[in-house]
């Protein structure tokens, strides 16, 4: 006997949020000792530190009558709802109903567990195309993975438009010679350039031909357990010591309206130089790193929400074409497992 599925538009999946992917959700310092409730890729998650400092991740729902469990109390391995009292753990299972004696409820997995990891200053989430997809494992570049190295900053902000218009933004090296011309950091160059694209191990590179180490002259794009960009932006000596200055972006969406970007600024620094680069960081350099990000968040916010469907590309916009060709065939494999899995349940 077959069984049918109703048709997934691809477009319409991928606007909610590709997955099979880690996705930062918070800054680490955001979650104190208190359950904390989140939106992301439209579904409602509850965050909370156990006894031993370790995050659980679990569905934001009582499985009694459907309260927030985010506004209840943190138990250490478990939360206990405060509208009943049920206590439900880090699995998912419900340990307790103190309001009546033998629940059935007791013992049962009633509400979904997502994988989370701790790394770099923010808090992982697992999503999962199927429900028993086993995680991937998280590989970073590595400007956040050699702490040796190299010195970060975490920046973190919620902005109110799709994740995806985020992704193209970053994907857009030519933007950075007119939106952002009066900034600190990116005055200089040509303001006309031919684009390639080279591919790489875990995505591609698109840059700028014949300027380099000018202006934001290229991204590059990666895929390893995470969906992340990377680029570099060349520093003058008057901003601290150090190489090049690095951004590592990712975005997840909250809902189909609004996403979080998250972007480490990174030094190539150690001793004594990592310590004069932090301080000045944060004594001068933040804030005109935020003026930056508010150019981005101001043009992404004003376009309309169907402004991607009505668009006249050019050769600079290779890029963002490559990878809205890659995300979308990932998308449609993805509709496919679910229904495969689907059929088999």
């Amino acid at each position: 006997m077959s069984t049918s599925h109703p048709e997934i538009d691809p477009q319409t999946y991928l606007d909610a949020g590709l997955r099979s992917l880690w996705y930062p959700v918070i800054a680490s310092w955001e979650l104190g000792s208190n359950p904390l409730g989140i939106t992301r890729l439209n579904e409602n998650i509850v965050l909370w530190r156990d006894h031993d400092g370790q995050i659980q991740a679990i569905e934001d729902r009582c499985p009694h009558r459907g309260a927030r469990l985010s506004r209840g109390w943190n138990l250490g391995n478990r939360l206990a709802c405060w509208y009943h009292g049920v206590e439900v753990d880090g699995t998912g299972t419900v340990c307790d109903v103190p309001a009546i004696s033998n629940s059935t409820l007791v013992g049962q997995p009633c509400v979904k567990r997502y994988p989370v990891q701790e790394a770099h200053g923010a808090v992982f989430v697992w999503f999962g195309a199927t429900d028993n997809e086993a995680p991937a494992k998280l590989e970073l570049p590595e400007q956040l993975a050699d702490t040796d190295r190299y010195g970060h900053f975490l920046c973190t902000a919620t902005w109110q438009c799709n994740y995806q218009y985020a992704i193209d933004n970053v994907m857009d090296p030519m933007h950075g010679t007119f939106l952002h011309a009066n900034s600190h950091s990116m005055a200089e160059g040509d303001r006309q350039a031919e684009m390639t694209l080279e591919p790489t191990d875990s995505g591609f590179i698109f840059k700028k031909t014949e300027q380099v180490g000018i202006n934001f002259d290229w991204v590059e794009y990666g895929k390893s357990g995470a969906l992340w960009l990377r680029l570099s932006i060349p520093y003058q000596k008057k901003f601290g010591p150090g190489g090049p200055f690095w951004i590592v972006g990712m975005v997840v969406p909250e809902d189909n309206d609004n996403c979080r970007v998250f972007f480490w600024r990174v030094r190539e620094v150690d001793g004594w130089q990592r310590q004069v680069w932090r301080f000045l960081y944060r004594n001068k350099l933040e804030g005109l790193h935020w003026d930056v990000l508010e150019q981005d968040r101001v043009i992404l916010e004003s376009m309309a929400p169907d402004a991607r469907h009505q668009e006249h590309l050019y050769q600079h916009d290779v890029g963002l074409s490559r990878l809205r060709r890659v995300l979308l065939k990932a998308a449609k494999q993805q509709i496919a497992e679910r229904q495969e899995a689907a059929t088999h349940a």
